[in-house]
This record gives structure tokens, C-alpha cells and sequence, in this order.
């Protein structure tokens, strides 16, 4: 069923002047420190997960909304308050699912923010806060285009609409498995709209269609039985820094392109992507030349990465003349499309456990593998998508592919093998998620919000 252009257009005009309150709503949630880590306030997620809970409910669309939790597998913890509302479809219509997360990265270090992390403030066209960006823009895309098909629709809203705001994304969605089967009837649905990603810049939207999986552990170094002084036995004893140092050097090429053999290219097309738009988006300071081979896309999109993300070592304050016995370092690992990742990490433990130095003693643990995605864009989700897109940006979107991770999408496709899933975004290539001064394009924002209200309406324009 083709949708009727006059109700589009009322839609797209609902959804626009539906934005400032909208952004009125997302700095409420900025404000709320919701970081699902131990050490910080738990009671900030809780506050979080109402707010988003009173914000659909004000919709006035759902016959349910709730705050549920999920126990993580092989313990008797529960994972973080997540929000759950649903509405069934009528008269032959499609069901959606619309995912995003309340919770946020911690802020880091304070001093490095030019405002507050959790005082949503504006400059230069932008919205700068811990979370403005990375999730809780995309909460309320969501919500602001049910807002506006709501209105716009009022008794024709024939289409079912499953939310789900997750709690705990940024500390690994540990429940998120078990949450979809013990809410699977709940969640079953035709289409899933995973609101997480980015787009191609801040007037261009992306619709990502491939994303790296990602395998991450802790190396621990051992090599001696206790430390001894660095002067009496240096130049003899091979201490943990040194060993590790080393081995760690053997994980990449002299073009910083990863050297383990076993980890998989994937051979796609990328758009064009020049060197100072790299250098523009990442940052990469003058002088310093950007690391691999061929494409740049295609290093972000289609190749491995090896990264050191943490290293437990005597800080410089604290020196001493003293040969380390152990020490650990985290390796995140971005795995290319179309290898799983658990094969992956058994190619990086197996290259490391080859190459170690010296004899030093090696230890694997708390390993954390998430496969990465393909979408297939042969539906007629990403159909609606796309003509949705280019309406509400005024541009005909990218197919974009992304080097970060989204890892509970593989448990989405498994427990509904059948729902097309779209990936789209509020971020920009500026937004500095997981950084300080993390930022919101206003006009980025603005275009999500109506093109996901105007796929809405197409959604429910469809009978199935």
C-alpha cells in the first residue's frame, strides 16, 4: 500500500514542530548521570529508566509500558533497568521494534570538558553532554516520532511498535540475551530499528549496513616471581614491560596494519574518503601519518584492528628502579565482517602464545567475543527506509559501513531470525561519543527525528 502523500506531509510537519520539545526532553536525560558501572550511583539508572518510562507513557500510544530487568546468565545478578512498551498491530500491519540505550560512558576526566558532561549545553549548533549523542538522542528520535505519527494518525494507527530501552550498552549489555527470550513475545516483530549508529556526515544520512565484530581480553605477562632491583639484575632478567612490549610490537606490520595470521579481510567497495576528512574527524594531529594499507574505508569497515585499551603499569608519579614481575594489558579487536569472532580471538591468543618472548608466561582472561553484522538490504524495510531518509534529510542516504561494534545484534538475529533490522543514527562523524565535550548536531538531530516519523507512517501504511 502506497502511503498517502497528504498524510506524509502532515507527518513530516507534526514531527518538525515536535522537535524543540523534544530536545527540551533530551536534556532532562542529559542531566541524569545514568552510568551502569558499579562504582558509580546505581540510583541514577533507575531515575533514568522512569524518565524514559513516563515519556512513552505520555505518548499516550502503548497499552503497556514497564521498567524490567534480566538475570545475567550464570549468575543470580540482574542486569540494569531497561524500559519496555508495547502496542499490539491492527488490521494487518506490520510490527516494529525501536531500540536504544538510556545508559552513557563515564565522563572521564571532568577537566577535559569545556561545559558540564551532565549539563546539556549549546554551542554553535550543537547540544554537548555525556549521552546528548550516544544513546539518549536516539531514545528520543523514537519518541519524538511516536509522537508525531500519534498525533497525525490519532485512531488510524494501525501499526504494532515494541520499545525497547536498554540500560546497560555501554558496559556490555551482560543481560540483553536474556532479556529477548524472557520478553520475546513482547519483542516479535517484522521490522527492527536500532537507533545506535551514525551517518555519512551532518546533512547526509547513513543507513549502516555492515558493522566489525569485536573480541576483547586481558594479557597478563609473567616473568618473574617477585620484582627485584633494576639495577642489580637489569640486563640479565627479562622483567614483564619488556616481554610485553615486545610481544604486543609483533601484533601489527611497520604500516601499523595487523600482522596475526588467521584474521579475515572482507572484500567490499567503499564510498570515497579522502585523507583530510579522516584527519578532520579523528583528529589525528599534524605530522603523524594514519596507519594500513589500501582504502581508508575499507580499514575501518572491511579490516581488522588490534588496539591496547588499557595497561595496569607503575604510573610515572610512582617510578621506581625496580624490574616488574607481571603486568596486564585489555586488546580490543574489531574482527572484520563475515568472520565470527570467536574465531578470531583463537587467532590473536594463538599468534601471542607463539610469539612470546623470552619464555614469559602468558594468561588469558575475562574474553568477551561479539560477531559482527551484515544487513541484507533486499527488503522492503530498507526500501521505506531510504525513501524515509531522503524526505526528511532532503539527501538520498549512504549505505554506510561502520568500525565499531554493536554486539547484541547477532542475539537479535538469533532470537528473531525473521525481522528485517535497519541500523540508523543521530550522530554525525563530530559527536565524540565515548570522549569528552560528546556533542549532538541539532540539525542532524532534527532530520532523524522526522525521517523516523515518516517511516513510521510508511510502516503503517503496509499491510503484511
Amino acid at each position: 500500500m502506497i502511503p498517502d502523500l497528504s498524510r506524509q506531509e502532515a507527518v513530516r510537519t507534526a514531527a518538525a514542530a515536535g522537535i524543540p520539545a523534544a530536545l527540551a526532553d533530551l536534556g532532562s536525560l542529559v542531566r541524569i548521570p545514568s552510568i551502569a558501572w558499579p562504582s558509580f550511583d546505581q540510583s541514577a539508572l533507575v531515575r533514568s529508566a522512569e524518565a524514559v518510562a513516563a515519556l512513552l507513557r505520555d505518548t499516550g500510544v502503548f497499552d503497556t509500558v514497564e521498567i524490567k530487568r534480566a538475570r545475567i546468565p550464570g549468575t543470580d545478578e540482574l542486569g540494569q533497568p531497561a524500559v519496555l512498551a508495547s502496542r499490539a498491530a491492527r488490521n494487518g500491519r506490520p510490527t516494529v521494534l525501536l531500540y536504544a540505550h538510556h545508559d552513557v560512558q563515564p565522563p572521564g576526566d571532568d577537566a577535559l570538558w569545556e561545559s558540564p558532561p551532565f549539563e546539556p549545553t549549546v554551542r554553535d549548533g550543537r547540544l554537548y553532554g555525556r549521552g546528548a549523542a550516544d544513546d539518549k538522542a536516539g531514545v528520543m528520535a523514537h519518541v519524538g516520532a511516536i509522537r508525531a505519527v500519534s498525533e497525525v494518525l490519532g485512531d488510524d494507527l494501525d501499526l504494532g511498535i515494541a520499545v525497547f530501552i536498554e540500560g546497560e550498552e555501554e558496559y556490555g549489555s551482560r543481560s540483553f540475551g536474556q532479556f529477548l527470550a524472557d520478553n520475546a513475545d513482547v519483542l516479535r516483530s517484522d521490522v527492527i530499528v536500532v537507533a545506535d549508529s551514525g551517518n555519512w556526515d551532518e546533512r547526509t544520512p547513513g543507513l549502516t549496513v555492515s558493522l566489525r565484530g569485536n573480541a576483547r581480553f586481558t594479557l597478563t605477562v609473567r616473568t618473574l616471581e617477585h620484582a627485584s632491583h633494576s639495577g642489580m639484575m637489569g640486563g640479565a632478567v627479562p622483567d614483564a614491560m619488556l616481554a610485553t612490549v615486545k610481544l604486543l610490537a609483533t601484533l601489527w606490520d611497520d604500516d601499523g596494519a595487523v600482522a596475526v595470521p588467521g584474521l579475515a579481510v572482507r572484500d567490499a567497495a567503499t564510498p570515497d574518503y579522502d585523507e583530510a576528512t579522516l584527519r578532520a574527524e579523528s583528529g589525528l594531529l599534524e605530522g603523524v601519518s594514519p596507519i594500513g594499507r589500501d582504502s581508508i574505508l575499507s580499514r575501518i569497515w572491511n579490516k581488522p584492528s588490534v588496539t591496547i585499551t588499557g595497561w595496569d603499569a607503575t604510573p610515572v608519579h610512582a617510578a621506581s628502579n625496580t624490574l616488574a614481575p607481571r603486568t596486564s594489558v585489555v586488546i580490543s579487536a574489531r574482527v572484520a565482517p563475515g568472520q565470527h569472532a570467536e574465531q578470531a580471538y583463537a587467532a590473536i591468543e594463538a599468534h601471542l602464545r607463539a610469539n612470546a618472548p623470552f619464555g614469559a608466561h602468558l594468561e588469558f582472561s575475562d574474553v568477551d567475543c561479539g560477531d559482527a553484522f551484515l544487513v541484507d538490504t533486499s527488503g522492503w524495510a530498507v526500501e521505506d527506509a531510504r525513501a524515509s531518509f531522503a524526505e526528511g534529510y532532503g539527501v538520498e542516504s549512504v549505505d554506510v559501513g561502520v568500525g565499531g561494534s554493536i554486539p547484541f545484534i547477532a542475539d537479535l538475529v538469533r532470537e528473531f531470525p525473521r525481522a528485517q533490522i535497519l541500523v540508523t543514527g543521530v550522530e554525525d562523524p563530530h559527536a565524540r561519543a565515548h570522549s569528552p565535550n560528546e556533542s549532538l548536531h541539532l540539525e542532524t538531530f532534527g532530520n532523524a527525528l522526522v525521517s523516523e516519523a515518516l517511516l513510521l507512517a510508511r510502516l503503517n501504511a503496509r499491510v503484511i
